[in-house]
């Protein structure tokens, strides 16, 4: 059990200690604004692998259709969301791309981290005010139109027994609005290497990226998002291997 608790200590403490120097070395460039775009994202991709590397896990991209984020189009990346591991394996998906993740907005107060994102040009939802939610939503709407790929978790929060759960429908309506190619992505044996509200880390599990074919939003309007819902549900249900009906 110390063992354990040992390694899980140290594990946390590295992760912790990866984070902070890369939000350090962000806001430094964003300080003396010399901040952009493709140094943020080779500084996001390195700081993925050393979240990867510390649990030792094993991934692999699967990628039958050639799904890729196309130039010049809204895109939103869409998946399973039942562990803080899904996020640093799905931008695995896609790692030449400007990917930054629609964030709620507690992870915005978290000292160094939450000044960094912003530098990031993360987007930060307010879940709990509709009225500002609409306004977060709008500039995530500008960020794709400038080129970022945006992660969302149609599921709003991680799944507490791992399973897929319903879908919100915010990301949605932001997807109809820009026009924008949703990527449904299946996360597989992220719950294994740190299941949701704990920190209860398993070394060298192995996880699989599911990539699906792409939906166009625009082909969707606000009175029939439900089948868009539905539609994506669907898909990522398969893509995460599970069976169940909605």
């Amino acid at each position: 059990m110390k063992i354990n608790q040992l390694r899980t200590a140290w594990i946390l403490c590295k992760i912790i200690f990866y984070t902070g120097v890369t939000s350090i070395r962000c806001l430094s460039k964003y300080f003396f604004s010399t901040i952009n775009r493709p140094w943020t994202d080779k500084a996001l991709h390195h700081w993925i692998d050393q979240l990867l590397n510390a649990v030792q896990v094993e991934y692999k991209v699967i990628n039958p259709f050639n799904t890729q984020p196309q130039a010049g189009n809204a895109t939103i990346i869409m998946c399973n969301h039942s562990s803080a591991y899904d996020i640093p394996l799905a931008f695995k998906a896609f790692p030449n791309n400007s990917i930054r993740m629609l964030s709620k907005k507690e992870l915005s107060r978290i000292p160094l981290m939450g000044q960094a994102m912003k530098a990031a040009e993360f987007p930060f939802i307010d879940r709990k005010n509709r009225y500002q939610a609409i306004k977060d939503l709008a500039f995530a709407k500008q960020l794709m139109e400038s080129g970022i790929v945006m992660w969302i978790a149609p599921e709003g929060t991680r799944s507490k027994d791992g399973k897929l759960g319903s879908f919100k429908k915010g990301g949605f309506i932001t997807a109809i609005q820009s026009k924008a190619t949703i990527i449904p992505i299946g996360i597989r044996g992220a719950n294994n290497i740190l299941p949701a509200r704990t920190f209860n880390f398993h070394l060298k599990q192995k996880a699989e990226i599911h990539i699906g074919k792409p939906i166009d939003a625009s082909q969707f309007t606000l009175e029939n998002k439900e089948e868009l819902i539905h539609q994506t549900f669907e898909v990522i249900k398969e893509l995460v291997g599970e069976n169940r009906s909605h």
